[in-house]
């Protein structure tokens, strides 16, 4: 007679952990699911799965995960098209399912079977994918999760390069200005990333398609938006400045149209009087050089806008070195009276 009270539960395999996972999205498709506890159990069936790939992937936090079954595990993801599946899903995924995806991604994507990077291979032949994940952040219930997704790619240069070239690029100047703060943040850090992980491709890049993307550009930095202009502002100081791009910046200076951003950026730096402690100090330690540089600044006869920006911007330069002459003026006369 046996005493076992208790059925030992054997560990699932990579293939019947990739299977579980395969069926429980599939039970997701809205022609199946057609009740509300249906999804209900679906979703929760999802996240039983994801948690077992979770532990399968990186350990259950008592052992090392079993590298050989990790190896299995991400070749059966891609044999069996579950990659497609954990991409299309992910916007009616619950919070906790994404979470776990999220964390599984970037070992998925990092991890190599015999020297190659199945999932990066298997998104190659699946470029749409990436598109996909550009158009959630359209999404604001998905957009953080599809931004990190997002970033773990575009580490991988042909990844990067597809989306650089790709139409999904032009949404990125659209989802930086979205009303959402945090929205609108995450999609400035996946945009920096793809503009600056990857020095050479970005100047293959901007060589070949140089004028459709300034002209984009320039509409970041003279957004009516603060934060826009600022962080734009520090995204092309970092990219123009790449060692590759160098003959981009070359290139880019010389043309007026873009002195003519940058003195109105000035423009509005000098003219805000709420001014940050830092950007004062930053003017006035600087402000000789400043308008030294315009004054010998010689704006093209019958360019009207430009020799308006460069009369104003020197105009709010002098008005600002003026005050600041008071100032110290006031300053030094309260002293001599506190002397007396």
């Amino acid at each position: 007679m046996s005493f076992s009270f208790f059925k030992i539960l054997r560990p699932k395999t990579p293939q019947e952990v990739a299977k579980s996972i395969k069926d429980s999205l599939m039970a997701l498709d809205t022609k199946t699911v057609f009740e509300v506890k249906t999804l209900e159990k679906a979703l929760e069936e999802v996240e039983k799965n994801f948690v077992t790939m979770r532990c399968m992937l990186s350990g259950d936090g008592e052992s090392e995960p079993n590298m050989d079954q990790v190896s299995q595990l991400v070749e059966e993801l891609c044999k069996e098209d579950v990659v497609a599946l954990l991409i299309y899903k992910l916007p009616i995924l619950g919070w906790e399912a994404r979470k776990n995806l999220v964390y599984c991604w970037s070992i998925l994507l990092r991890h190599k079977v015999d020297s190659k990077y199945c999932c990066v291979e298997y998104i190659e032949q699946h470029f749409e994918l990436l598109d996909f994940l550009v158009v959630c952040y359209d999404n604001k219930e998905v957009a953080l999760n599809c931004g990190i997704m997002l970033r773990e790619c575009f580490k991988f240069p042909t990844l990067a390069k597809y989306i650089l070239e790709s139409p999904s690029f032009e949404l990125f100047f659209k989802f930086v200005e979205l009303p959402d703060f945090d929205v609108a943040s995450d999609a400035f850090s996946t945009f920096k990333d793809l503009l600056t992980k990857h020095g050479k491709l970005v100047a293959e890049f901007l060589e070949a398609h140089y004028d459709e993307f300034f002209d984009l550009y320039d509409k970041l930095l003279t957004s009516s938006n603060y934060v826009t202009r600022r962080q734009s502002l520090k995204i092309l100081s970092e990219f123009l400045l790449e060692a590759p791009n160098i003959h981009i910046m070359k290139h880019y200076i010389q043309e007026v149209r873009h002195l003519k951003v940058m003195m109105t950026l000035l423009r509005v730096f000098v003219a805000n009087p709420n001014k940050p402690r830092d950007v004062k100090i930053i003017l006035a330690k600087n402000q000789e050089k400043l308008l030294e540089l315009l004054h010998n600044l010689s704006p093209a006869k019958g360019d009207l806008m430009f020799q308006d920006s460069h009369l104003l911007a020197l105009a709010l330069f002098q008005a600002q070195k003026m005050s600041n002459l008071r100032r110290k003026r006031s300053s030094s006369s309260r002293k001599s009276r506190l002397s007396s």
